[in-house]
């Protein structure tokens, strides 16, 4: 029997070679023991350097509408009756829009999400979105958009597209099996049905998860496998933050080490798709995020929806220790940023405030970071 080295090893030849990992060695990956841990991050990561070299895509989020859903999803601070102490506004008007999306872009964002809480747009809304991507795209034709409106109507996605969409996020969350234990107002195959859509209208398809919720392992090698069949072009991978004024109130189940197998295990069964470090990975993974850059490639910068990330400053300056470089964007959008060489600290956004990261053993104490910044206020962001 192969030694634990060998085994991970073989099993990346095995794929690098146009092979595929089975849902049995998925499992075995969230199996593991500490004791292979390193090895298993070593085979995951041969494949995210064969597919993505040592490039980092910064992603920045702006929440064009905070709060007010009628959605019952579980872990959500927007959700219908939620009593998270969240930012709560309506639409971003065009200009409040784009001079968020400015923010990250001036700190070595490629990509810019629009997200929207809601079931889903109205016609009047998409065309909302649409001015407000044509306005990013005027300004820095370069940056990507990707846009997460929830659930899309017969042509939004169309519509989304002609107006210079790039992609389109709406995340699975948890396996089918698993969905009506965090949600029972939409179903999977709702969720299902709008990648579909996005995919078919010409968008780039995001669709993610978010670890932590209750599910058991083999339901992540479920989901895993689904977002592998679907051919979705990037996942992001979250991990649950577990607010106040939510069902999921109080749940925190992940560690570190779990969460870097986790970012394996999709990595493995999606070796060439964009792997993203999302929500949580501040909270969950801790001093072992920079270890995660070596699996995904990708990440967001700064704040999140409704939660406070670590500053922007800090994201960067872990990209550069790990010897990594952030994806830059193409010909008259470059970013207008340089990455920071190990050792020196990159030039944080006037205004952004510093978040200290807790000591590992608080983690259970630590109450989720609202965002009082940024988009739908008059603070700085933190970018």
């Amino acid at each position: 029997m192969a030694t634990t080295t060998t085994r991970w090893h073989e099993l990346a030849d095995r794929i690098l070679d146009g092979g595929a990992i089975d849902a049995t060695e998925a499992l075995a990956v969230l199996d593991s023991s500490d004791a292979e841990l390193m090895e298993v991050v070593a085979a995951a990561s041969r494949l995210r350097f064969e597919h993505f070299g040592n490039k980092v895509k910064v992603n920045y989020l702006v929440n064009l509408k905070s709060g007010l859903c009628p959605e019952d999803c579980f872990y959500c601070s927007q959700r219908l009756n939620s009593t998270a102490g969240i930012l709560r506004y309506t639409w971003l008007n065009t200009e409040e829009a784009v001079t968020a999306a400015k923010a990250g872009i001036a700190a070595g964002a490629s990509r810019v999400c629009l997200v929207a809480s809601g079931t889903g747009p109205s016609n009047r809304e998409v065309g909302k979105v649409s001015d407000i991507i044509e306005a990013i795209k005027s300004d820095t034709p370069g940056v990507e958009v990707c846009a997460c409106l929830g659930a899309l109507k017969d042509g939004q996605a169309e519509k989304l597209c002609a107006s210079g969409a790039d992609a389109y996020n709406h995340n699975l969350n948890t396996a089918e099996s698993h969905y009506e234990e965090i949600c029972t107002t939409h179903t999977y195959a709702d969720r299902e049905h709008t990648v579909s859509q996005a995919h078919g209208a010409g968008l780039s398809a995001c669709s993610g998860f978010i670890a932590g919720m209750g599910e058991t392992r083999e339901q992540l090698v479920e989901l895993a496998f689904d977002l592998r069949a679907k051919g979705v072009d990037s996942i992001p991978v979250n991990f649950l933050l577990p607010f106040d004024g939510t069902p999921l109130e109080g749940v925190d189940t992940l560690n570190p080490r779990d969460c870097l197998r986790i970012l394996a295990m999709v990595r493995l069964v999606n070796p060439g798709t964009e792997v993203r470090m999302a929500a949580g990975r501040e909270r969950h993974l801790g001093h072992l995020q920079g270890m995660g850059l070596f699996i995904a490639n990708s990440l967001f910068l700064g704040d999140y929806l409704t939660s406070e990330g670590q500053p922007g400053a800090e994201d960067l300056q872990m990209i550069a220790d790990a010897g990594l470089e952030v994806l830059q964007m193409d010909g008259a959008g470059q970013v207008p940023h340089h990455p920071a060489t190990p050792g020196t600290a990159p030039a944080a956004v006037p205004g952004a405030a510093p978040v200290t990261a807790p000591a590992a053993h608080e983690k259970q104490e630590k109450k989720v970071a609202i965002r009082t910044r940024g988009a739908g206020t008059s603070e700085p962001a933190n970018a």
